[in-house]
């Protein structure tokens, strides 16, 4: 699944989450989003999301969870855990922060193949 390419991409993605920099989080992503397919495309849709959920709430003070509640779609096609991550762990932190201002979900970093 993850090239030296993907995992870099991946890798810098997920340093900008671990960081609350969650709107930067979604661009890093995004470009292996737009080409991924299946799974994969089910995954990188999934954390786009939750990171637009959480950008929304600390950025924009905003109280819905529309993209929490799109996340879920994705997510319930996946199996619990994908690409490294703890997939039911990440959207119970995810909504422990939405919830709780300072808290920081954090992912994996992957090592190169």
């Amino acid at each position: 699944m993850w090239s030296a390419q993907s995992s870099q991409e991946w890798n810098e993605g997920a340093r900008l989450f671990n960081a609350g920099l969650w709107w930067e989080a979604h661009e890093a992503w995004e470009g292996r989003w737009l080409i991924a397919a299946g799974e994969e495309r089910a995954f990188l849709q999934s954390l786009i999301l939750l990171a637009a959920a959480l950008h929304r709430r600390w950025g924009y003070g905003s109280l819905t969870h529309r993209n929490f509640d799109k996340a879920q779609k994705y997510l319930q096609a996946l199996p619990a855990e994908y690409g490294g991550v703890d997939l039911l762990k990440l959207n119970q932190d995810v909504w422990a922060a939405l919830h709780q201002e300072g808290q920081r979900p954090q992912l994996p970093l992957h090592s190169n193949p």
